[in-house]
């Protein structure tokens, strides 16, 4: 489902890395979160693809899917 989303013990505690580097999901988020464009983030980690970051945001949206569960 995420195929550049990886998750290693060995690799920043076995968070969410962007295909097996240490640069975290989280990081990325953050970044477009605040404003940075996927170009100046493209530019800050010249190993990062926009596919990369198209998926770090996928993920991230899925992460908060809202369940509602009626009582």
């Amino acid at each position: 489902m995420f195929d550049r989303i990886t998750f290693n013990p060995q690799i920043m505690g076995g968070r969410a890395c962007i295909r097996g580097m240490r640069i975290p999901v989280s990081v990325i988020v953050s970044q477009i979160a605040n404003g940075a464009s996927i170009e100046e983030i493209l530019d800050d980690y010249p190993d990062l693809e926009r596919e990369d970051i198209q998926e770090a945001l996928r993920y991230a949206a899925w992460l908060t899917q809202e369940q509602v569960i009626a009582s």
